[in-house]
């Protein structure tokens, strides 16, 4: 059995919740761990050395871990600002390059992206796992067979409070605490709209032509710091650059549109809000509720057009004839490993891409364009809230 040797940049949360799965396979073993926190390193090397019997080589210099031999795939979920230079270097040492989602504050940085991987031509993948989710797998297919009709348009939020994570971001040492300070854009856009993409084809035989953003006001960290760390002067006195609520359009070049949503700071249940509607057919994912237009009507009647309640989680019952054959097979641990098996999906994809020699199934492209929508949503809302074009980034995708 080959074994696959993985580098790790970045032992926060999301790094060790990786690092985790990665360490569940068989042919999986962890090589090298790198943070800048002393502290992480050592505890990622007592975690890989309990369930491997090995203790990988720990730094807090990134690019030790990029010149070593025993490295075949270095994994980055290091810091938002970090990820194109991090990948960058990654992609120039030759190394299958994985990176961590996250926008992006500047338009150049995707190119670097772009420019690096063409430059080099170092597999990239681009590790956004809600691609993998049940139900957004399960709408790619009902599209490819024409179930929605002619799709008109798609919705989709990172609906998440964030309020205590962001607040405590220096006793916790995350780094949204200064984004959400510093910036005002959509900040976190591609576990919404990387489904979406794929479903319309984005970067295939459609494209992104143009956004335009709209902004709330800014209360809800303020109103929570006022009143769960009351002894933080400094946070206290600060007035939040980021909106509660961001919401953008986005135009495409087949016509139809994309409505995303950002909204981290008020009280709320968790959401992706994915919705795809259709001239035939509509999921909508809050109420998991699939509508098809003469099926769910002679079943129905109009009832199912004024009470929500009878359509109730019914998408349950498409599973058997849309879902795609990774979901029928994935046992009842590996969904418990995290984000309901999306996490597992998207880690073992990557492994056989390496293994395999095959493209990613999410590449640079992808990852330039669906970052870019932070950049472009902030420029958007800095200039008045204006419609912004997209770059051209497939230009010499081959």
């Amino acid at each position: 059995m080959q074994q696959v040797r993985l580098g790790v940049i970045g032992l926060g949360g999301r790094g060790v919740g990786l690092m985790n799965n990665l360490l569940s396979m068989k042919d999986v073993t962890v090589t090298a761990v790198c943070d800048v926190y002393e502290d992480r390193v050592e505890g990622a090397q007592k975690t890989v050395k309990r369930k491997k019997k090995t203790k990988p080589f720990g730094t807090t210099d990134y690019k030790e871990l990029l010149k070593r031999d025993d490295v075949d795939i270095v994994l980055i979920s290091a810091s938002w600002q970090a990820h194109t230079q991090l990948a960058c270097d990654s992609m120039k040492s030759g190394k299958y390059t994985a990176l961590e989602v996250g926008g992006t504050y500047e338009l150049e940085n995707c190119f670097k992206l772009i420019d690096t991987y063409e430059e080099t031509k170092t597999p990239f993948m681009f590790l956004e796992n809600c691609c993998f989710g049940k139900r957004e797998l399960m709408c790619l297919d009902m599209a490819k067979k024409g179930v929605f009709g002619k799709i008109v348009q798609c919705d989709g939020s990172y609906s998440h409070d964030l309020r205590n994570e962001v607040s405590f971001g220096k006793e916790n040492r995350h780094y949204r605490l200064e984004h959400y300070i510093n910036y005002n854009c959509d900040n976190y856009p591609t576990h919404e709209l990387g489904p979406i993409a794929k479903i319309l084809g984005i970067n295939e035989n459609n494209s992104m032509k143009r956004l335009i953003s709209l902004v709330s006001g800014s209360h809800g960290l303020h109103e929570y710091v006022n009143a769960k760390k009351k002894d933080d002067e400094r946070l206290k006195s600060i007035e939040f650059s980021q909106a509660d609520i961001v919401t953008t359009m986005i135009e495409c070049e087949n016509g139809e549109t994309i409505r995303l949503t950002l909204d981290t700071t008020l009280p709320r249940f968790y959401s992706r809000g994915f919705t795809v509607h259709g001239t035939k057919a509509l999921y909508q994912e809050d109420g998991d509720i699939v509508f098809i237009d003469d099926e769910t009507l002679k079943k129905y009647g109009h009832r199912a057009e004024f009470d929500q309640s009878v359509l109730y989680r019914n998408a349950k019952k498409y599973e058997r004839k849309y879902m795609p054959d990774m979901w029928r097979r994935l046992s009842r641990s590996k969904i418990l490993a995290g984000h309901g098996g999306m996490d597992y999906l998207m880690l073992r994809d990557m492994v056989e891409s390496f293994k395999n020699g095959t493209p990613p199934s999410i590449d640079v492209y992808d990852a330039a364009a669906w970052m870019s929508v932070t950049a472009l949503s902030k420029k958007s809302i800095e200039e008045g809230c204006v419609w912004v074009d997209f770059p051209e980034f497939t230009k010499n995708k081959s």
